[in-house]
């Protein structure tokens, strides 16, 4: 199968955009990694900035991040408004859907899983609220495989009958603006994904 440019298919939407801005919903995983989409995108759309990572471990880190999402949100200046929007932490979610793989390598199948489970209940949430598009940070990742993220979006567009916003957010130096964005408002870097198996990773 040949792959995607999915920055040239983000592009062409970008081009047929008239005065108004599109209304998005964009599933972030982080501050840093929101940090340049955010940047990029709202140039062009009505961001809300939907926080659903029932994935995070310890406990903490959720509420830790979802801080720094917020403080983001509130600190950048942008030319078209941005919105923040999360659910109750609640990880069982999670752990229900990976359940038999855990021992699964970090980008696995486990991984997929995660994915899936997150951009489902984004789907289903721009579903509820009437947007035009929705969308996730997660491809600005060098780690994080963008042809199966888009495709599990498109999938899930095709089911919940939302636009998927395609984006290979690495791309364009994306991901060295986020750490440049990152040192700018002083974020939150964490050194791991987010989930109690690639956190056993660093320790």
């Amino acid at each position: 199968m040949n792959k995607v440019n999915y920055q040239k298919e983000l592009d062409k939407i970008i081009a047929s955009i008239g005065d108004t801005a599109p209304t998005l919903l964009l599933h972030s995983c982080c501050a840093p990694c929101s940090s340049y989409v955010i940047e990029y995108l709202s140039q062009y759309f009505n961001i809300t900035v939907y926080y659903y990572n029932p994935n995070l471990y310890p406990d903490n880190e959720y509420e830790h991040r979802s801080k720094e999402q917020q403080r983001l949100i509130s600190s950048m200046p942008t030319k078209n408004p941005v919105c923040y929007v999360d659910e109750c932490f609640d990880s069982k979610p999670y752990y229900d859907c990976i359940r038999g793989l855990e021992q699964e390598p970090e980008g696995g199948k486990r991984c997929e899983k995660c994915f899936f489970l997150r951009l489902e209940r984004t789907a289903k949430k721009a579903q509820e609220l009437d947007f035009d598009y929705f969308a996730t940070t997660l491809t600005i990742s060098p780690l994080k495989n963008a042809q199966l993220i888009n495709e599990i979006g498109q999938n899930l567009s095709r089911e919940y009958g939302i636009p998927w916003l395609p984006s290979d957010f690495k791309k364009k130096e994306g991901y060295k603006r986020s750490i440049e964005l990152s040192k700018e408002y002083n974020l939150y870097r964490q050194n791991y994904c987010g989930c109690v198996f690639s956190r056993s990773n660093i320790l």
